[in-house]
């Protein structure tokens, strides 16, 4: 189906922005957690392991969503989808926000999860129906870039709320905004354009052709290594590294939402960028697998630098973490381009699952490391467990990034689609 002819700025502002409003809560919901999750521990009495699966939690009904919500979007339409779906938000919101113990944070993370499940993906798919091929990735990428704006609402100006609230607060004010983005989705986002009809979908047809990608070879050499670049960024923004800048670098928690502002700002640079940096090389006739690597590597020498505590440059540092990570996504359009393209959708649903299970296993393996030492007088964790779970993961990394390379280098299957 050829996508309708409008003009670009009033099908962005119907459909596009309202999506974006559902992007922006992603972000808000899984960033928030690094501000607020220190006090949260203190008051519930939480470990650093109790911390890591209340968060990890959320990535796992994230993950389990993906297929049932990915065949929704295609018999319902995202803008049905995306309603319903910020509806559970708001739902999780509240039940986050009425906690007295451990059970029902957790179930109102679980909730959340599975309200930001569609978020990229009713994006686009949405990006697809309405717009011509030539705008697509101009349509993507300012879609993520101003979707990373709700990781910097959720960090220093979450922080100035906590001066007149409390981080119950700050999650009904989280919920009161899902609402109104619901809201504005419903009477904004079509389902579809004129005239296009509603597909059929077969949620045991997707699972079986999901489970084919599974099973290459090629997928498992080349995911790990990319994947983990996103995984390290949604455990580090999603949680550790608000208690890291606490316990290691001793900040007050508006300093260490002013560090995490940083952290997003170069996250939001980060995905506008390396994409950039791979259609540049690629125009070159080099390889655009390389821009990826480059990040691999700049990610690296980041945790490897934190494992050592260091005490200046930290929003720097923070930033810089936050940029070289966000090339996973860089990394995901260029390994669904080695694949047949009638399966890159399937392709891109298999990377994103491997991925959120990834941060499921790093924020829990990450709060049982800590848990190895005794808490702090401050009702905090070790230095020493910080350094030990850095290195930890970056021990992972290296070993994921040797295995693509020693598997041979990655290149674009058709560099013209770039």
């Amino acid at each position: 189906m050829t996508p309708p002819a409008r003009g670009f700025g009033r099908t962005f502002a119907r459909v596009s922005l309202p999506l974006v409003g559902i992007s922006f809560l992603n972000q808000a919901v899984r960033s928030v957690t690094a501000v607020i999750g220190p006090e949260i521990a203190i008051e519930f009495n939480l470990s650093a392991g109790d911390l890591g699966l209340l968060a990890a939690l959320m990535f796992a009904s994230y993950g389990c969503a993906q297929l049932p919500v990915g065949v929704a979007l295609d018999r319902f339409g995202p803008g049905t989808v995306q309603t319903v779906l910020a509806l559970a938000i708001a739902a999780g919101s509240v039940l986050f926000a009425l906690a007295d113990g451990f059970t029902l944070l957790a179930a109102g993370r679980l909730v959340q999860g599975v309200g930001i499940a569609a978020a990229l993906m009713a994006v686009m798919k949405a990006t697809a129906q309405w717009y011509a091929p030539a705008r697509m990735p101009l349509v993507n990428g300012l879609c993520v870039c101003l979707g990373a704006l709700g990781g910097l609402a959720a960090t220093w100006p979450a922080s100035l709320a906590l001066r007149v609230t409390d981080w119950r607060g700050v999650s009904l004010g989280i919920a009161v905004l899902a609402l109104l983005v619901a809201l504005w989705v419903r009477l904004s986002v079509p389902d579809r354009p004129p005239g296009a009809a509603r597909p059929a979908s077969a949620l045991v047809a997707v699972v079986a052709a999901v489970g084919g990608i599974f099973a290459s070879a090629r997928f498992w050499r080349l995911v790990p290594a990319v994947a983990i670049l996103s995984a390290l960024n949604f455990t580090w923004q999603g949680l550790w590294a608000g208690p890291w800048l606490r316990d290691v670098a001793g900040l007050g928690i508006e300093a260490r939402a002013q560090v995490l502002f940083v952290y997003a700002a170069g996250l939001a640079a980060g995905s506008l960028s390396w994409g950039a940096i791979a259609s540049r090389l690629a125009a070159r006739g080099m390889n655009p697998m390389r821009a990826v690597e480059a990040a691999m590597a700049a990610l690296a020498a980041m945790q490897l630098l934190l494992v050592l505590r260091p005490q200046h440059g930290l929003p720097l540092l923070w930033a810089a973490f936050a940029f070289s990570a966000s090339a996973g996504s860089t990394g995901y359009t260029l390994i669904a381009q080695t694949f047949p393209v009638a399966l890159t959708g399937r392709v891109s649903t298999a990377m994103n699952a491997t991925m959120l299970t990834m941060v499921f296993l790093l924020q829990s393996a990450i709060g049982a490391v800590l848990d190895l030492w005794p808490r702090t007088a401050a009702g905090g964790w070790d230095p020493r467990g910080y350094s030990a779970a850095l290195s930890m993961t970056l021990v992972l990394q290296l070993a994921a990034s040797a295995w693509m390379l020693l598997g041979g280098r990655v290149s674009a299957a058709a560099p013209d689609r770039l």
